[in-house]
C-alpha cells in the first residue's frame, strides 16, 4: 500500500521551540494535497523537523523550501540528500530582476530603420561580389566557347521568350488599348484627338514596352529562377557539382543570365509593338481612326531613337531581373519556407530596380537630346 506524506505538530509548554514535524516519504507521488493542508494550518511555530523523513525529490524539497520561506521557519533534521536538493534549487526568495525599460517609440523606430539599412547595405555588396563573380564565369565561357552549355541556354531562352510571348502579348495589347482610350478622352478637351496615335506610340516605344515586359518577365522567370535555384541548394545538389569539378556559376547562372539578355530585347519590341496595335484597334471604333492609318501615322511620329532606348535599356533589365532572381536562390540556407522567402525577394526587388533604373534612363536620355 502507498505511504503518503504526514505531519504533526508539536507545541511544547516547558519552553520549548514549537515543531511542525514532516513524516513519511516527500516525493511527487506521495504528497496528495500536503501542500493545501499546510497552508491550512494556523499554529505558530518556529522550525520544520524533517528527521522523520524517509525520501524525498525535487518536488518535496520544493514544497518544503518554499513553505520555509514564506513562514520564515529553519529546518532541522535534513538528510544530506535533502540538503543537496535544497542548494540545487537556491534561494526562493530572489525576486526576477526587472526588466529594463522598453525605449520610446521614436527610438525602436530608428532602430528598426537602422538595422533595415545595415541589411541593404549588406546585400548590395553581396550582390556585387555576385555580379563580380558571374562576369568572370561569363568571361571565362566567352575564352572557351566548349564551356558553355548551349542546350541550357536554349532552353531558357524558349522559357524566357518564346514560352511567355502569349502573356506579354495579351498584357501589352490591353495596356495600348487603355493607354489610347483614357489619351483620347484628356486630349479630346482640347480637340486634338489625333495626337493619341504620337501618345501611344512614342510611350509604347520609349518606356511602357520594355518596362511591362521587364515586371512580367521578373515576375513569371526571375521568381522561376530563385525557386529553381533554391531548391537545387537544399537537395545539395549545387554542392554535388562543386565537389565533382563543375561550377554552378557557369552551368546554372550564366545561361539563364544570357537567355534573359538575348530574349528581353525581342521581347520588349514584341511588347511595344503589340501595344500599338492596341491603340490603333480601339481608335478604329472610338475614335474614328482607321486602323491602318494609326499604324501609318506611328511610323511617321515616332522617332528612331525611341526604339533604341527600348533596345538599350533592354540587356541591362535583363541583367538585373535575371541576377537578382539567381543570387537570391543561391542563398537559401534552411529549408523550403525561405525559398518562398528568397522568391518573394527576389521578383519585389528585380522590379523596385527596374523602376528605379527606367526613371534614371529616362533623365539621361532626355538630357543627351533622345527627346
Amino acid at each position: 500500500m502507498r505511504e503518503y506524506a504526514e505531519f504533526t505538530l508539536s507545541e511544547s509548554d516547558d519552553g520549548g521551540v514549537p515543531t511542525l514535524a514532516l513524516k513519511g516519504p516527500l516525493r511527487v507521488y506521495s504528497l496528495g494535497d500536503l501542500d493545501a493542508r499546510l497552508a491550512a494550518l494556523d499554529g505558530h511555530f518556529q522550525r520544520i523537523d524533517l528527521s522523520g523523513v524517509t525520501d524525498i525529490d525535487t518536488t518535496g524539497a520544493w514544497l518544503v523550501a518554499n513553505y520555509a520561506r514564506e513562514h520564515g521557519l529553519e529546518t532541522t533534521g535534513e538528510s544530506e540528500q535533502a540538503r543537496r536538493l535544497f542548494a540545487a534549487i537556491g534561494s526562493l526568495g530572489e525576486q526576477e530582476a526587472a526588466p529594463e525599460p522598453r525605449p520610446s517609440l521614436l527610438i525602436r523606430t530608428l532602430g528598426d530603420v537602422g538595422d533595415v539599412v545595415i541589411g541593404w547595405g549588406h546585400g548590395f555588396v553581396k550582390s556585387v561580389s555576385f555580379l563580380g563573380e558571374m562576369i568572370s564565369a561569363m568571361f571565362t565561357a566567352l575564352r572557351h566557347p566548349s564551356r558553355l552549355r548551349g542546350t541550357a541556354l536554349v532552353h531558357h531562352m524558349q522559357y524566357v521568350g518564346i514560352n511567355s510571348l502569349w502573356i506579354i502579348g495579351l498584357m501589352s495589347f490591353l495596356i495600348g488599348i487603355v493607354i489610347a482610350q483614357q489619351g483620347a478622352v484628356q486630349l479630346e478637351q482640347f480637340g486634338a484627338e489625333i495626337y493619341t496615335i504620337n501618345l501611344t506610340g512614342r510611350l509604347s516605344m520609349r518606356e511602357l514596352g520594355i518596362l511591362m515586359t521587364s515586371i512580367m518577365v521578373a515576375g513569371r522567370s526571375g521568381s522561376a529562377f530563385a525557386a529553381q535555384i533554391g531548391t537545387m541548394k537544399l537537395t545539395e545538389e549545387v554542392d554535388a557539382m562543386r565537389t565533382i569539378g563543375v561550377s554552378p556559376m557557369e552551368a546554372l547562372v550564366v545561361p539563364r543570365v544570357l537567355a534573359s539578355m538575348i530574349m528581353m530585347p525581342l521581347l520588349g519590341f514584341y511588347s511595344a509593338v503589340l501595344s500599338i496595335i492596341g491603340g490603333a484597334f480601339i481608335s478604329n471604333f472610338a475614335l474614328d481612326i482607321p486602323f491602318w492609318t494609326f499604324l501609318q501615322r506611328t511610323q511617321e511620329v515616332v522617332p528612331i531613337t525611341d526604339v533604341w532606348i527600348g533596345i538599350i535599356k533592354a540587356p541591362v533589365f535583363a541583367l538585373i531581373v535575371a541576377l537578382l532572381g539567381c543570387y537570391q536562390g543561391m542563398q537559401v540556407t534552411s529549408n523550403a519556407e525561405e525559398v518562398g522567402t528568397r522568391t518573394t525577394q527576389a521578383v519585389v526587388t528585380a522590379i523596385f530596380t527596374v523602376i528605379v533604373l527606367d526613371a534614371f534612363f529616362a533623365i539621361f536620355f532626355t538630357e543627351i537630346g533622345w527627346k
